[in-house]
């Protein structure tokens, strides 16, 4: 049981749960509101089910309990169909009093909830709208060629699987997923070595210059050191689907190559995936191919900076998809 309200009553406040559109209470707080023992209330409470007038299954509830001396109990709780019945049985007038609050507190719970989730759905609508004029500008790009074309087709399909999947009110569109904890991210001479080496397959293959991931500057060091920062004691990303995201954003973005820079990401991306045990699903495949991460890539490079959290998302619900999280 969730949410808790306070109802003041002549013998003290009682905390009120809040469940399945119905409020709960136990029975010694039964006790405490109608001012009899708790022997009087059970004795109503078993002459109402015997008689026929609730169904028992649908109007109690078990909670795990604490108890003062540390002991966990499951303790039964009953819902207002009970608590005005018992109410009406041991002529309270303070039952009265509780029904008329407990019914305007149902209304006020039910209404500021759907307005919540009314706000949430257009949040999520305005978040897919944004990341479709995204994959539409992508798909105009001069960079596109028809196997990343293929590669963005795949994208927007997963894409739009993960919105079906994640369109539930309570969570909203794209929220973080729960991910993999932890990731190592390469140091700065494993990344330049593993770098080195594709720059050098490349230009063999005439694919690349010399110019090809040349460092510009420190850009590459200060990004793995962004990459690997704390804040107040926490990993600022937590998650290997949060550090490979954003690894391959700032690269593509941040340009810290003279040249090179998308496949320079792509490759890194893919290279710390490998490195965490997370390139694969399980059952050995690839969790993104060739062409998928050629079009993932173009979209980080093509979106707007305002895009920047929305991509983030995406790219690590991908993952975690993937990988069963």
């Amino acid at each position: 049981m969730s949410d808790i309200a306070i109802f003041e009553s002549d013998h003290g406040e009682i905390q009120v749960q809040l469940e399945q559109e119905s409020v709960w209470l136990g029975l010694d707080q039964m006790s405490q509101l109608f001012g009899r023992d708790k022997s009087t209330i059970s004795r109503h409470i078993n002459n109402l089910f015997k008689e026929g007038e609730l169904n028992r299954a649908s109007v109690v509830a078990k909670n795990a309990t604490t108890a003062a001396d540390g002991k966990i109990y499951q303790v039964e709780y009953f819902n207002l169909d009970v608590i005005i019945s018992i109410g009406y049985r041991v002529k309270s007038q303070k039952g009265v009093q509780f029904r008329q609050w407990a019914t305007k507190l149902l209304n006020q719970h039910l209404t500021q909830g759907y307005t919540l989730n009314q706000q949430r759905f257009e949040q999520n609508a305005q978040e897919l709208e944004a990341a479709l004029k995204l994959f539409r500008k992508a798909a105009a790009s001069p960079d596109l060629i028809s196997d990343t074309g293929r590669g963005l087709v795949e994208i927007v399909s997963r894409y739009t699987q993960t919105f079906l999947w994640l369109q539930r009110y309570d969570e909203g569109l794209l929220n973080e997923p729960q991910g993999q904890p932890g990731g190592n991210l390469p140091s700065l001479q494993q990344a330049s070595e593993s770098l080195a080496q594709l720059k050098q397959t490349l230009m063999e293959k005439g694919e690349a210059t010399d110019l090809f991931a040349k460092p510009r500057g420190d850009g590459l060091e200060a990004l793995l050191g962004n990459l690997d920062q704390s804040v107040i004691g926490e990993p600022a990303y937590p998650t290997v689907q949060s550090k490979a995201a954003h690894l391959l954003y700032f690269v593509v973005k941040n340009h810290p190559f003279a040249d090179g820079n998308k496949r320079s990401a792509a490759f890194l991306f893919v290279d710390f995936l490998y490195r965490n045990d997370q390139l694969f699903n399980a059952q050995g495949e690839t969790i993104i191919n060739d062409t998928g991460l050629a079009a993932l890539t173009l979209l980080v490079a093509e979106s707007d900076p305002k895009q920047k959290e929305t991509l983030i998302r995406l790219i690590m619900n991908m993952l975690a998809e993937n990988n069963g999280d």
